[in-house]
């Protein structure tokens, strides 16, 4: 239909330039099923590499910046060195596995254009939701059962 807004470009009205659909003077040649099946099955080895990345977020990363933060603490005696050594490692490492999880979504669309499958938008918002959904609970309950943690007033009331 004319008024579609995946044709015209998000407008109801008339067309943004740039945006009409391809038209091909022969339909593309497509390599077969044993080609899409292929796909499909890079484009789920993807997503669970997009998986565990996030999931990294919520245990090795952290715990790898505390080793590096506390070997420099040792290593220079100077409680400084290791916040400032932890926090940068933190945030670079956070840094670099989120441009590596956009380049891989983006990769991961295409795969799965080339599958077959009409994928427009990246899957990348949804893995991070599930991962927080997952992550801040199973965090909440090592930190309140196993660290040694105590919530105020929880103490061991004098004995």
């Amino acid at each position: 239909m004319r008024t579609d807004p995946s044709d015209t470009g998000g407008l109801f009205v008339t067309r943004r330039p740039g945006t009409r659909p391809t038209k091909y003077r022969a339909p593309p040649r497509t390599l077969g099923e044993r080609r899409r099946r292929a796909d499909s099955l890079f484009a789920g080895f993807l997503l669970a590499v997009m998986i565990f990345i996030n999931l990294c977020f919520w245990g090795p990363l952290p715990l790898a910046c505390l080793f590096v933060g506390g070997r420099l603490q040792h290593l220079t005696d100077n409680i400084g060195v290791g916040l400032v050594a932890s926090f940068g490692t933190l945030i670079g490492g956070l840094l670099l596995g989120l441009m590596a999880l956009k380049r891989l979504d983006y990769m991961w669309i295409l795969v799965r254009r080339a599958s077959g499958v009409d994928q427009r938008q990246g899957v990348i918002g949804r893995i991070f939701m599930i991962c927080c959904a997952i992550g801040a609970p199973v965090f909440v309950v090592w930190l309140l059962g196993f660290s040694g943690a105590q919530l105020s007033g929880m103490g061991n009331m004098g004995i």
